[in-house]
């Protein structure tokens, strides 16, 4: 997972892997070949969020260091209630 922050430059916009079929929802190609469990997704959350985490640690960014450290904090109460609903799912 690619995270782009302010200051960092995209030299391409590439098209998303997953986008809307004519009727405004991907097609099946599109859902089969860019699926993703929720478990997985999950997981690229938690290391986009130790990435985020290292940055802020590093001293990178340090005019939004506040901003981001909440959006850290927030990411991460989103994902453990994502696990928690995971681990209920799984268990029924």
């Amino acid at each position: 997972m690619v995270t782009r922050l302010p200051g960092e430059t995209m030299e391409s916009m590439a098209s998303s892997s997953v986008s809307a079929g004519s009727a405004g929802e991907p097609s099946a190609a599109e859902v089969s070949s860019a699926e993703v469990s929720t478990a997985e997704l999950v997981e690229q959350l938690r290391a986009d969020r130790l990435w985020l985490l290292q940055q802020i640690d590093g001293g990178r960014w340090p005019e939004l260091r506040l901003d981001l450290a909440a959006l850290e904090r927030e990411l991460g109460q989103v994902l453990e209630q994502a696990q928690e609903k995971l681990n209920l799912g799984g268990n029924s």
